[in-house]
This record gives C-alpha cells, sequence and structure tokens, in this order.
C-alpha cells in the first residue's frame, strides 16, 4: 500500500544518518551461522507470532523485517533495564549474547506483513510523515524511517512498515511522556530517544493516531 506514491521521493529525500556507527551495529558472521531456524524463538512467538508480525489487539508489534542489530540494541535494553518494560525486561534478562543474536537475525529475516492503514486517518498520517509541521518544527517522519518506512539501520532508526498502529501509538505516547527508557536520564538514554522525545512531545493525540495508521499501511 502507498508504494506508487512514495517512490516519487527517492531522489530528494536524504536519509541523515546520525547516532551509533555502523561497526557498532554490526551483526557478525557467528551470530547469522547460529540463527538457523530461530531456536529459542517459540516464547517470543507466543505474543509476536511465528512469522514476527505481532498482535494488534495485544498492542504486540511486528518484529519481522527488523534490521537484526536493531532488535539486538532492543533486547539488549530490555535485559539491562534501559528500556522499560515488565513483560520484556525478565524475558530478555535470561537470554545469552548468543541467544540475542540467534533471535534477532531469525526475526529479520521474516517478510514484514500486517494490517491495512485506517481510511479515516492515514491522509492525514501521510501529510505528517512526508512533510511534518514547520510551523512548529516537527520534522517528517520520513527523513529517518525512509519514504517506504524501510528505516536506516546504519544510524539505529527502526523500520516502520507494517508496523501495528496500536503500538505505534504506545510507543509514540511513552516518548513524549518520557516512560519508554528507565531511569533520571529516560528521555536522553540513547541518542534517538532524545530525537523522538522532542517530536513525540509536540504531537496531538490525533496526529499520533494519524501516522500510525499510515505507518501500518506502508509496504
Amino acid at each position: 500500500m502507498f508504494r506508487p506514491a512514495i517512490r516519487r521521493l527517492f531522489g530528494i529525500v536524504a536519509l541523515a544518518g546520525i547516532g551509533m556507527p555502523p561497526a557498532a551495529l554490526a551483526v557478525d558472521a557467528a551470530a547469522i551461522a547460529h540463527a538457523g531456524n530461530g531456536r529459542g524463538a517459540a516464547p517470543c512467538m507466543a505474543c509476536h507470532g511465528a512469522d514476527g508480525a505481532g498482535q494488534a489487539a495485544a498492542g504486540n508489534p511486528r518484529l519481522a523485517g527488523l534490521d537484526a542489530a536493531y532488535l539486538r540494541k532492543q533486547l539488549d535494553d530490555f535485559a539491562s533495564g534501559t528500556r522499560s518494560n515488565p513483560v520484556m525486561q525478565p524475558m530478555s534478562a535470561g537470554l545469552s549474547d548468543q541467544d540475542i543474536d540467534n533471535l534477532a537475525v531469525f526475526f529479520a529475516a521474516q517478510t514484514p506483513v500486517g494490517l491495512e492503514a485506517d481510511p479515516s486517518y492515514w491522509k492525514a498520517g501521510q501529510a505528517l510523515y512526508l512533510h511534518g509541521d514547520d510551523a512548529r518544527g516537527v520534522p517528517g517522519c520520513v527523513a529517518c524511517h525512509g519514504p517506504l518506512g524501510r528505516g536506516n539501520p546504519a544510524a539505529g532508526y527502526p523500520a516502520l512498515e507494517a508496523q501495528q498502529s496500536v503500538y505505534v501509538v504506545s510507543q509514540l505516547q511513552n516518548y513524549a511522556n518520557g516512560t519508554r527508557y528507565s531511569g533520571p536520564n529516560a528521555t536522553t538514554a540513547t541518542p534517538n530517544s532524545t530525537i523522538m522525545f522532542d517530536i513525540a512531545k509536540q504531537l496531538t493525540p490525533e496526529e499520533i493516531r494519524d501516522v500510525a495508521s499510515y505507518v501500518q499501511g506502508l509496504r
């Protein structure tokens, strides 16, 4: 969905790369060699699905197609308590480094699928995603997450295509109120969290709903 219209943006959109350097995000050959068929992924599949599509009704995000290094970073952050989540923290704390690599590579290899965008909201969401709001200094999401929502792995920006809108809403709200990460530095826990906190706190609930609907329909 939306692909023909957005392809025209290639060539005029620069994907700025800031945050962690590519070397820090690389998934090494050993992780790929040991990925197998997702050994140890069964507990994850209970919430995220066998194909990593997630569960919209429960607000469990799509993992399929997310960059492996990004997935590994999130599991590390959950395990350390840097990223706050009462379910994921104990789940990830018991994983070895090899387990995390296996899971990250397995889910990254799955094809992103999901629900379509809500026809009542996606057009308004598209405008915000592509152009932002200059009057408020809100940049378009496209600058970091790309015209097709495929992210920028080198900069640590995740893919958003086909992501559950319920999950996107919850994460934008968590960024806005400073609860996505733990501790006194929750709004500056990572380079990218600082960016997202500043953006999300300027969005209205309606704008969050609209842009979340739009990215859910991206393919």
